[in-house]
């Protein structure tokens, strides 16, 4: 458990948080006392700054918790790296609403003018010791918490500011546990980085047909479903013009829309044709592989059992080629409902554990022993080779970080086969979502990313670790992915 210090300028704020019992050192108002205190601060491996604050930005209100993902001060700026999962436990733990953003430190009272030159210069909250504290804090974990007291609206010399201050004060008795929980989570790690991680070919594919369609055609572009399924990807392509709608009656006739890699039935092709879409397909290849198969084995008289998950959009597109044919099995008991009489083939959905998929199989030929399968296998290599690294780091590792949104399947499959070997493991989708109170002794973690989430996430993760204490990484790499995909002719500019 690390030793966690809490400095508050005041007397009234150091009251507000000491109801916790945590180890406060009243530093007093101003640069020139907080660096006093600075030069004697008890012993401590992290150092937390708490009190009241002054908004630069119109959007805080008085009672509103503020943690500083930056602090600019005269000697420099000093990140806080460690503020999105602090801060998000902070909002869960107190009802408060709760803002990031860059904290300066200033020598005096700002109002006026001044208040909105630091504004415009992307400052959001204004203080008078942070900076030289985060000085002090050094290489340790560092962390500023603001109750906000005054805003541009409602400055400090407002009578109003009364009532801001006493919603402050009651924000700031319920930060302490959120403050502990963060301290705990801080230390020396070591952090084993399965490797492949991150996209794969069939998802830098499908990203990129919608950015070239942005590029030929401008805005919008709209896409149906999720081009991915990964919140940080469609945030950045809806910032960038693209438009995603769940169906396609809502896209204007003659748009141009693409059609996610997940891959869609015939029927929603038919559609397109109706409206008279201009359309781009972004289907996965491995997905298509997979919906020729489906229509061959229907063909050719199968029943055609598809091993996958309800309500999966791949899984939805492939009972497309061939309703009549072709049934879902999730489960061994699926697969002894099937109906006898005819020819059995099965197929599996890309992004299924290979041990959960195997169990399904092997009681679909259990039953019917004449039963074909693909001629090569339906689980996509990138799936196969992220659990098969996720398996090395698991094995040495106390915890196991899965980056991916929830509503990613390849994602969740590689916690549960993390979870499968005996580690535990959670699922983030950001650096926000970084879990503090699972983080506490654990000082080996491994780290992987779903084929749909973006390296830059997964790099922001290792930041916020970074934030938590000193961190020695090292890779564990199972496979070189060498695989590429072309692009389809309607997007191409050569």
């Amino acid at each position: 458990m690390s030793r966690l210090l809490v400095c508050a300028a005041l007397g009234v704020e150091a009251r507000a948080v000491s109801a916790d019992g945590l180890r406060i050192v009243r530093t007093g108002m101003g640069p020139a006392k907080a660096r006093a205190a600075a030069a004697n601060l008890p012993s401590h491996d992290a150092l937390a700054v708490v009190g009241c604050g002054g908004a630069l930005d119109e959007r805080l209100r008085p009672g509103d918790l503020f943690v500083a993902t930056e602090v600019r001060g005269p000697s420099g700026t000093v990140p806080c790296r460690s503020a999105e999962p602090l801060a998000g436990l902070l909002e869960r733990t107190t009802g408060a609403t709760v803002h990031q953003g860059p904290l300066v430190t200033v020598d005096h009272i700002v109002s006026g003018a001044e208040r909105a030159d630091l504004a415009a210069d992307g400052a959001m909250v204004v203080d008078m010791e942070s900076s030289v504290l985060a000085e002090a804090a050094g290489d340790r974990p560092f962390a500023v918490v603001r109750a906000i007291v005054d805003t541009p609206g409602r400055p400090l010399v407002s009578p109003a500011t009364l009532t801001g201050g006493t919603a402050a004060l009651r924000r700031l008795r319920k930060v302490g546990p959120a403050l502990r929980e963060w301290a705990d989570a801080a230390g020396p790690r070591r952090l084993l980085l399965a490797g492949p991680r991150s996209f794969c070919a069939g998802v830098e594919r499908a990203i990129e047909i919608v950015e070239r369609a942005l590029d030929l055609h401008g805005p919008p572009v709209y896409v149906r479903k999720q081009i991915v399924h990964n919140t940080h990807v469609v945030d950045d392509l809806s910032r960038r013009g693209a438009v995603f709608v769940d169906e396609l009656d809502e896209v204007p006739p003659g748009s141009v829309t693409v059609f996610s890699a997940h891959g869609v039935a015939p029927a929603v092709r038919d559609e397109a044709g109706r409206l008279g879409l201009r359309v781009v397909d972004a289907t996965c290849p491995l997905v298509s592989k997979v919906h020729a198969e489906a229509r061959r084995f229907a063909a050719s008289g199968h029943l055609v059992a598809l091993i996958g998950h309800a309500g999966h959009e791949e899984v939805e597109g492939t009972l497309g080629e061939a309703p009549s044919s072709t049934v879902l099995v999730e489960t061994p008991d699926d697969a002894a409902a099937l109906p006898a009489g005819r020819p059995v083939a099965y197929l599996t959905q890309t992004t299924l554990a290979a041990d959960e998929a195997g169990e399904v199989a092997a009681a679909i030929t259990g039953r019917f022993p004449d039963a074909v399968g693909p001629h090569t296998g339906d689980i996509c290599y990138a799936t196969t080779n992220r659990q098969e690294a996720v398996v090395g780091v698991a094995r040495g590792s106390d915890l196991v970080l899965v980056v991916g949104s929830a509503n990613s399947s390849n994602s969740r499959r590689l916690v549960e086969v993390a979870e499968s070997h005996g580690t535990p493991a959670v699922l983030i989708d950001g650096p926000g979502d970084v879990p503090l109170g699972r983080l506490a002794g654990a000082r080996v973690v491994g780290l992987t990313a779903g084929a749909s989430a973006p390296p830059a996430v997964l790099d922001a993760v290792i930041d916020v670790l970074r934030g938590l204490g000193p961190v020695e990484t090292e890779e564990h790499t199972v496979t070189v992915e060498t695989t590429e995909f072309t692009l389809p002719k309607e997007v191409r500019t050569q």
